[in-house]
């Protein structure tokens, strides 16, 4: 997922909103989707307990759970150098909803690269939305980077 930066800082109706995460704790089920426990599924690579992501589709669902709980320092750990930002500044009145994966190609313990396409859902000022992309995965120094990605319609 490639959002960046996004600014609104206040609800539709001016209110401020809060920069807290929304609560995922290790029992909560995964954000990602999988039928596991965010705390074995895609938070044990959140703290690094886990390893790194084995292939280029568990390593997008991270990545998105990653937005649901704000995890700056791993979006930013597991985003190829010559695309990283500098940060991430999540946007306060978006809420992610749930992740649905629709293809991916190569990505494997097998591969040098790979595609992850999905639809994210979310809702930002009381609607609901959804991005679609098709992201680039890649590995570097061993391990799965998020490179870029293509948004569709």
């Amino acid at each position: 997922m490639s959002r960046r930066k996004t600014r609104p800082r206040t609800s539709s109706a001016g209110a401020a909103v809060s920069r807290t995460a929304p609560a995922v704790t290790a029992d909560s089920p995964c954000p990602c989707g999988l039928d596991a426990v965010y705390g074995a599924c895609c938070g044990r690579f959140h703290t690094g307990t886990g390893g790194t992501a084995p292939t280029a589709e568990l390593l997008m669902r991270s990545r998105y759970s990653a937005f649901v709980v704000r995890d700056e320092a791993y979006l930013l750990r597991t985003w190829a150098p010559a695309t990283r930002p500098g940060e991430v500044d999540f946007d306060p009145g978006l809420r992610w909803t749930g992740l649905e994966i629709e293809g991916a190609t190569e990505g494997t313990a097998f591969h040098q690269h790979g595609t992850v396409t999905f639809t994210a859902r979310y809702v930002h000022g009381g609607e609901p939305g959804a991005l679609n992309e098709r992201s680039r995965f890649a590995r570097h120094e061993g391990a799965w980077v998020y490179v870029d990605g293509e948004i569709g319609e």
